[in-house]
């Protein structure tokens, strides 16, 4: 290929260099690269008796062929790795919450169905700087604004209202957005600080009320801490406390409203081709997200 022979010239600082690379001749490289030029109608190299230098033209095409060469080299893998076992190191960013608990199941299955993949499992709640960080995907909660990246949704996390039995024994039995107003509350930062915001779950409508938080969190767990040492009610991821409500820890208030359900989406960098390793995980953790994070808790 001519423009692989450009290359390995520039590579090798000779024609002389890149034919011993290359296994030919110098006649031979020499020819390929007064073909390469006359077929682009341009000089790549200026060359004396002890120099070789690249033109201002040279130079652009050396970057793109560079390009071109990585990207086909990259697609022969691909092509040729379809159906092998993925091998090396994933590294994945998960939040703190997900992390810990729901999407280890998942990931262990990837592990025992790739014995020889290894994964980088780093906790925090943020986005990351794919490229620079050398992450391959992440698993991210809430809207996502980047538009350098592919976004692909993996389930809805119900929330709803909650509060221990002492709390809810304060209201009526048939509780309203107004009746739930007049409780203390606990706040979720990321989500919600100062106002709540339920939609009927019956078609009724949305309600908005104003709070004045006892506490304020980043974090799901103290946030669930709080509700069930009684310092407020608070709107819950329902994963989080299907348990508390099931052993009567927790009470589901106001049932036929919820707050917005929580997007969450595996997120990973635009490329032209993907490795095994990462494709393979997306297929195992789509194929368990859904079921994982959104599991059925009692009236509802």
């Amino acid at each position: 290929m001519l423009v692989e022979t450009f290359v390995r010239i520039v590579d090798a600082g000779s024609l002389s260099a890149a034919a011993r690379a290359l296994a030919t001749t110098q006649p031979t490289i020499s020819r390929r690269l007064k073909a390469l030029e006359k077929s682009l109608g341009v000089r790549l190299l200026q060359r004396s008796t002890h120099a070789m230098k690249l033109t201002d033209d040279g130079m652009r095409c050396y970057t793109r062929a560079k390009e071109l060469i990585a990207g086909w080299q990259e697609f022969e893998s691909e092509i040729r790795g379809a159906g092998e076992e993925p091998v090396g190191l994933l590294r994945v960013i998960a939040p703190h919450a997900f992390g810990q608990q729901q999407l280890v199941a998942p990931l262990a299955e990837y592990l025992q169905r790739y014995p020889k993949m290894a994964v980088d499992w780093t906790l925090h709640d943020r986005t990351p700087d794919f490229i620079a960080e050398g992450i391959d995907c992440a698993i991210q909660v809430g809207d996502i604004d980047d538009q350098n990246v592919v976004a692909i949704r993996l389930a809805e996390v119900p929330r709803i209202v909650v509060a221990t039995p002492a709390l809810a024994a304060r209201l009526p039995a048939d509780q309203t957005p107004a009746d739930l107003a007049r409780l203390p509350w606990l706040a979720m930062r990321p989500y919600y600080r100062n106002e709540v915001a339920l939609t009927s779950m019956a078609g009724g409508g949305d309600a908005r009320f104003a709070i004045a938080p006892r506490m304020s969190t980043d974090s799901l767990y103290a946030l669930r801490t709080a509700a069930l040492m009684g310092v407020g009610a608070a709107i819950a991821s329902s994963w989080l406390v299907g348990d508390d409500l099931a052993q009567g820890r927790l009470v589901h208030l106001a049932p036929p409203w919820r707050a917005a359900p929580l997007p969450v989406w595996l997120v990973y960098p635009q490329a032209r081709f993907y490795p095994a390793r990462l494709r393979r995980f997306l297929d195992t953790i789509r194929a368990h997200a859904a079921q994982a994070l959104t599991p059925k808790t009692p009236g509802g």
